[in-house]
């Protein structure tokens, strides 16, 4: 007996409105059902139409986005004709989203358990009572530490992980028949989104709902996934149980993101050998750093983040840095670049003593350490055209202006395989990747000798990502530029690194070549990391949970 069919789209059409008034189809005639009990996955490069055909089932459509045909039905009823009334009585009870981002989700100003049960409330399917109660039952069943009182608590007041859990309960706490997740896990560390993916897989089938899973992480699908639709620009390409489309998948564009998700490499007397032969001059040096926040007290930060850091990188050389969130990554290159000054030690540039603060820096030190941030959104003025983003640093470090300037700006926007015309566009015409490109392209009009990366690819796509990795490896061998690479990520920063350091609580466990400290690792928590690591094959989770558990158990 075929299971109830939750949500249907039927030859669902959904169009974006240029500014000219033209309609441009973005989502192109897709079908499918989802059922009582089944999780399905919506995978697919940005820009396929993913999230779009996910918030359909919600009735919602984005500003300039209408839906131009077809119907997007849940439990029967088609959404796409309701008014906005009877919309607001399902979302939230019948319907529930879940966001990439639960920091952006919660309200800093109020406590966890007045959120989570907010909705419930509202739409009186439980007294406040009840849902309270409710409440500490969906936080032990997501496995939440002191499920009784986390909720007295503020957002800024528990782990990442942790309010994306708290997350999932303000969703289910009006009993959902079905939940939308957009990237739940994608801004999480490894040991953080397993523990997150175990309990959302957990909660679904003990709730007994359906699920629209939306993500570019193929290995994640395939943990938590029913069946598998892939997406390509608004149409679907395939789609079936997801063993077989993940085992033998019969598009070529499904093809290419398999082939997009990185494996860990393998200690090949090949890699040895290149790391081997590599020129390692130290460019930058970083020695017994100790640094945090808060004011200084005999010579120690009121939180000390950073503790007897010692890192070299060599010319041209790439390091990876990877860690857990909160363990020091992004600190340690807020260091470097003189955004932070460290409290003991000292930065180094070709045996050159930096001074700690970047507003002593000259602006020759200056120009030769470029950081291109994760958030390409945030990091890029939305009111200046690319001219003005990437012509300011030839101007500032350089002095070069008028039709010198200009055909700098070409050949760097060809040397980020970007064409020409994008010198006269804005940052909200571009694709997320390009947009990624475009940072770089900045960092490289400086003529740096480091750029620091900082998760830099955790926002795009598997094979937007994978092209972001090219470009930057086909950068440092022509330019002999040296990356420090900070990435929660280990099989993007083991693909690309020539050498890895480890951070753990604000100290550096392990580090060294990749084949060295990979296989095997010395120190519990790279166990843990490499062990944490989902693989592109169904049942992977219930499989490694064993060795995550022994590596978490010699940690103690």
């Amino acid at each position: 007996m075929d299971r109830k069919i939750i949500f249907e789209a039927v030859d669902l059409k959904i169009n974006a409105i240029a500014d000219n008034g033209t309609d441009i189809p973005i989502v192109k005639g897709v079908n499918f059902k989802v059922r009582e009990g089944e999780v399905v996955a919506l995978i697919g490069e940005s820009g396929s139409g993913k999230t779009t055909i996910a918030l359909s089932s919600l009735g919602y459509f984005k500003p300039g986005l209408q839906c131009v045909g077809g119907e997007a039905r849940l439990l029967g009823q088609d959404l796409t004709k309701m008014s906005n009334e009877d919309l607001r009585k399902i979302r939230g009870e019948r319907v529930a989203y879940l966001a990439q981002s639960a920091a952006a989700t919660f309200n800093p100003s109020l406590k966890i358990n007045e959120q989570v049960t907010e909705s419930a409330v509202i739409h009186g399917s439980k007294t406040k009572e009840d849902a309270l109660s409710y409440a500490k039952t969906l936080y032990k069943r997501l496995d939440l530490p002191d499920p009784e009182n986390i909720g007295e608590r503020y957002p800024h007041q528990v782990s990442g992980g942790q309010l994306q859990r708290l997350m999932a309960a303000m969703a289910l706490v009006s009993d959902p028949t079905l939940l939308v997740l957009d990237e739940p896990t994608t801004a999480l560390d490894v040991t953080t989104q397993i523990e997150v993916l175990k309990a959302f897989k957990k909660v679904i089938k003990e709730q007994k709902a359906a699920a629209i899973y939306v993500t570019h992480d193929l290995a994640v699908v395939a943990q938590i996934a029913d069946r598998i639709i892939v997406l390509y620009n608004g149409s679907i390409q395939e789609k079936g149980p997801a063993n077989s489309v993940i085992n033998s998948p019969k598009h070529p564009y499904t093809d290419r993101l398999m082939k997009a998700v990185r494996p860990l490499p393998k200690d090949t007397a090949e890699t040895r050998e290149s790391i081997t032969n590599k020129n390692l001059k130290n460019s930058l040096s970083v020695k017994d750093v100790l640094a945090g926040y808060g004011g200084i007290n005999n010579g120690v930060p009121k939180i000390t983040v950073l503790e007897d850091i010692n890192v070299e990188v060599g010319k041209g050389e790439v390091v990876g840095v990877i860690g857990e969130s909160g363990s020091g990554k992004s600190t340690l290159a807020r260091v470097i670049s003189g955004l932070l000054p460290s409290a003991e030690g000292e930065v180094s540039l070709f045996d050159a003593k930096l001074p700690p603060d970047l507003k002593k820096r000259s602006r020759d030190q200056l120009r030769k350490i470029q950081f291109v941030y994760q958030m390409a959104d945030t990091a890029l003025n939305p009111r200046h055209t690319i001219e003005r983003i990437v012509g300011r640093p030839l101007e500032f470090y350089h002095g070069i202006t008028g039709e010198k300037k200009k055909k700098r700006l070409i050949e760097l926007l060809e040397m980020v395989e970007l064409p020409r015309e994008f010198i006269s566009r804005y940052p909200e015409e571009l694709s997320g990747g390009q947009k990624q490109r475009i940072s770089l392209a900045r960092a490289l009009a400086a003529e740096p000798e480091i750029i620091l990366c900082d998760e830099v690819t955790s926002a795009l796509d598997s094979i937007v990502g994978s092209n972001v990795i090219e470009l930057l490896r086909k950068l440092q061998r022509s330019l002999d530029v040296s990356y420090v690479f900070i990435s929660h990520d280990l099989s993007t920063i083991a693909s690309f690194a020539d050498r890895i350091v480890v951070m753990y609580n604000g100290k550096i466990v392990e580090q060294g070549p990749v084949h060295e400290v990979l296989s095997p690792p010395s120190h519990p928590y790279t166990e843990l990391l490499i062990s944490s690591i989902p693989e592109l094959r169904v049942g992977w989770l219930e499989e490694a949970d064993t060795k995550i558990q022994k590596a978490k158990e010699k940690m103690q």
